[in-house]
């Protein structure tokens, strides 16, 4: 049985417009971060307009700039190298694992005395091999950057994804289990990371740790105030939501139950998994055509939808020159990663079942 979504109550809006004209203007969203940094057991929460601003401010707030190297998976999201690049530091693609996780051998090669920084990418809401990660970066003195966007609600050995680096991103974008409409946050123990991401967010407005207010240039990245006051009612409700989601792609998976050429990928032991998206491995010829079949008949996924591909391979890419990550392109290609939101019923799912099981068997008799 999936749990009922959270419900909105229209009142919230009403409630911070009738604070808008407050001249702090900060109300909602001070209490939105002192309310994530409580929830995630964090010293500081900073909230910002987006993931992607999410992860920008923070590259910036941990001192990445020009001419640094940032070692990231190739298994990831153009946004994720957007915030790279916007930092006028280098994306360097490490491949991965056939499981997903980043090669740690393949990281350890690329590490350069350029190299500053490593940027796992939880995608899809998985965060396996966080913790082998964390020493690696210890012992290379790199900085640890979470991207955690979708991955709220994942834990790794008992801990919440986000909380392991220096620095965790999360994004509020509608879709996501917790979401604002759009919006995102950080969160760190560093008092000085958060002291310039909140500095940095604001054109530097404000001033950070011996850098006096307007002695930098900075970003108009502020979360509006209506959005903060819909993010703290959602974290309210947070729970049921990530309940509801962890049910929704069980459901799927078991609906789908046991088909030929599609096996279905499970967390690690040390996971818990949010339900981001149900997950499998496409043991068929062609698999990114059958995710493209898979989207044209109504079954909403990440390759087929919307075109998720390797880093290594991305057209958009192609400039920063990246060395081959045949692992990472190879896993992307095969994976089936049906996408879920707050709204899929249990009519809906099982529906969006039946059509990946008549398309699974119907792509196989074809190309076999």
């Amino acid at each position: 049985m999936i749990p009922p979504p959270p419900s909105a109550d229209a009142r919230i809006f009403q409630a911070v417009l009738d604070r808008m004209p407050n001249p702090v203007g900060q109300i909602e969203t001070t209490a939105l971060e002192n309310e994530l940094a409580a929830a995630f057991g964090t010293a500081h929460a900073v909230t910002v307009s987006s993931g992607t601003a999410a992860l920008h401010t923070a590259l910036i707030a941990c001192g990445i700039g020009s001419g640094d190297e940032v070692l990231l998976p190739a298994a990831t999201v153009m946004m994720t190298v957007a915030a790279v690049t916007e930092a006028e530091a280098r994306p360097v693609f490490v491949d991965t694992t056939p499981d997903g996780e980043m090669d740690l051998a393949d990281l350890r090669a690329k590490v350069t005395p350029r190299a500053r920084a490593v940027l796992p990418v939880h995608l899809h809401g998985r965060c396996g091999g966080i913790g082998e990660l964390v020493e690696l970066a210890q012992r290379h003195d790199l900085t640890l950057v979470e991207d955690a966007c979708q991955a709220q609600g994942s834990l790794y050995r008992g801990r919440p994804a986000g909380t392991f680096g220096d620095v965790g991103c999360f994004s509020l974008k509608d879709g996501k289990i917790y979401s604002a409409g759009e919006g995102g946050y950080l969160l760190t123990g560093d008092s000085v990371i958060a002291e310039r991401a909140a500095a940095y967010r604001t054109h530097w407005a404000v001033g950070a740790s011996g850098t006096p207010a307007g002695s930098r240039l900075g970003r108009n990245y502020r979360l509006p105030e209506l959005s903060a006051r819909l993010a703290r009612h959602h974290l309210s409700t947070f729970a049921g939501a990530l309940a509801r989601r962890r049910a929704q792609a069980a459901l799927l998976t078991e609906a789908v139950g046991d088909l030929p050429g599609l096996a279905v990928i499970t967390p690690s032991a040390e996971e818990e998994h949010n339900g981001y998206s149900s997950l499998w491995r496409i043991d068929m010829a062609e698999p990114r055509a059958f995710s493209l079949r898979l989207a044209d008949a109504g079954v909403p996924n990440s390759v087929g939808t919307f075109g998720l591909c390797a880093a290594s391979v991305h057209p958009a890419c192609r400039y920063l020159d990246p060395a081959p990550c045949p692992v990472a392109e190879n896993t992307i290609d095969r994976l089936l990663a049906v996408v879920l939101s707050s709204g899929d019923t249990e009519t809906d799912l099982r529906a969006r079942a039946r059509i990946i099981q008549r398309e699974a068997r119907t792509w196989m008799a074809q190309t076999t």
